[in-house]
């Protein structure tokens, strides 16, 4: 049996425990309603995939495509060259060219795979969403700089609320290549993550800081112990694979172990879904708003580029410095 976490804080300022105690009302809110619109939507899905989603938060596709028509859609894609958007995150630059009508109409096998029901099925059921989610064809460079770390490579949920990514794969990727590492069951809102959020909104609120000063929720090998949780898997996988999850659970980007470029079709959004509704949910964000200080802003670490093919590397030069999960610890 999972071990119920401690509120050190609980002790502390009235509006800490209130601000604790918003955080769990409106994370119950925001899954319940999710449930609700999965059901509504899981039609979308077999009963077997519906099962494996329940059970570990995330679903894997291999062999996605024909043979023929993946091959057409990565000479398709990979030839474009359009506007692009880059950001670099410690060591890793990542960039984004939208996928929009111009793109779709120059590479129709990438549209027959967006408009197919494998894609539209999963991405619907998971987001909660019945409408198709901003997707892009993503390039990712690792060791882009030396003795800089992605903060995408600690381990993280991206929300405190359910919310859909999904990666279709232009190349394999290998344990040594930066895969994605899911904890399974991470996703569901048991008492014991209950408890660890309302903890973390506590102790924000003492420091007057927000729960996720970087946009993501860290936790480590400890905390997932005292959830119940295990080990992250390491999703090593082929190319033509699609993987949808919600990033409500904890995952995380492992470390590529040598100078890495893939490219990939990425989607996520929806971050707007299981938000309170109605005038009293509108009071609760203004609430939690003056409990964590007003609110807290960010520089846009996007940064515009010209048109750019999706497999060129940017204008940082990959290094040749290793580094392994090792160097940093398991988490």
């Amino acid at each position: 049996m999972a071990q119920r976490l401690s509120h050190p804080s609980a002790a502390g300022h009235p509006w800490a425990r209130l601000s604790g105690a918003l955080h769990r009302w409106r994370l119950q809110h925001a899954h319940a309603q999710v449930a609700q619109r999965r059901a509504q939507l899981a039609h979308w899905l077999d009963g077997v995939d519906a099962a494996t989603f329940e059970r570990n938060g995330f679903l894997v596709k291999r062999h996605v495509l024909p043979d023929a028509q993946f091959e057409a859609l990565c000479q398709q894609v990979l030839h474009q060259r359009a506007p692009a958007h880059e950001m670099l995150q410690g060591d890793t630059v990542t960039r984004h060219i939208a996928v929009g009508p111009a793109l779709l109409q120059a590479a129709p096998a990438l549209a027959a795979l967006l408009q197919g029901r494998l894609w539209s099925g999963l991405t619907r059921y998971v987001a909660a969403a019945d409408h198709a989610p901003e997707t892009f064809v993503q390039t990712l460079v690792t060791h882009t700089r030396p003795m800089a770390r992605d903060p995408q490579t600690w381990l993280h949920a991206d929300s405190h609320r359910p919310l859909m990514k999904a990666w279709f794969f232009l190349n394999d990727v290998g344990d040594d290549e930066a895969p994605l590492c899911y904890v399974p069951g991470s996703h569901r809102l048991t008492p014991a993550r209950l408890d660890w959020e309302s903890q973390h909104a506590e102790e924000a609120a003492e420091r007057g800081r927000p729960p996720a000063p970087h946009g993501l929720y860290r936790v480590d090998k400890h905390e997932l112990g005292s959830m119940g949780l295990g080990h992250p898997a390491r999703l090593v996988v082929p190319a033509n694979t699609l993987i949808v999850a919600d990033t409500f659970g904890f995952h995380k980007r492992a470390q590529a172990k040598r100078p890495t470029m893939r490219v990939e079709l990425w989607a996520g959004g929806h971050r707007h879904q299981g938000a309170p509704a109605g005038p009293l949910g509108h009071w609760v964000q203004r609430l939690g708003g003056h409990l964590n200080n007003g609110q807290h802003h960010h520089a846009d670490p996007w940064h515009a580029r010209g048109p750019t093919p999706p497999g060129v590397l940017p204008h940082w030069r990959p290094q040749d410095a290793a580094c392994d999960d090792a160097r940093h610890g398991a988490y």
